[in-house]
């Protein structure tokens, strides 16, 4: 079993969405192909992202805001 990294497995997600997005739903002698459920692969892009950025480094989180003291 080969073990793919993060960036690999983005790219083969947003393969999956691209044909997803370019294919229907047919049906036809042999059967019915049906595509792929988009929210699905949409969110595995999103965390597959989050993942990437963290393994190269670059997640970071700034809080911007006024402090207050309230009375």
């Amino acid at each position: 079993m080969v073990i793919k990294s993060t960036e690999q497995q983005l790219e083969e997600v947003q393969a999956a969405i691209e044909q997803a997005l370019a294919s229907q739903e047919m049906s036809g002698g042999r059967g019915r192909v049906r595509r792929p459920d988009l929210d699905t692969l949409y969110k595995q892009e999103d965390r597959l992202r989050k993942r990437l950025s963290a393994e190269r480094g670059e997640n970071f989180a700034a809080n911007i805001g006024i402090l207050r003291e309230d009375s």
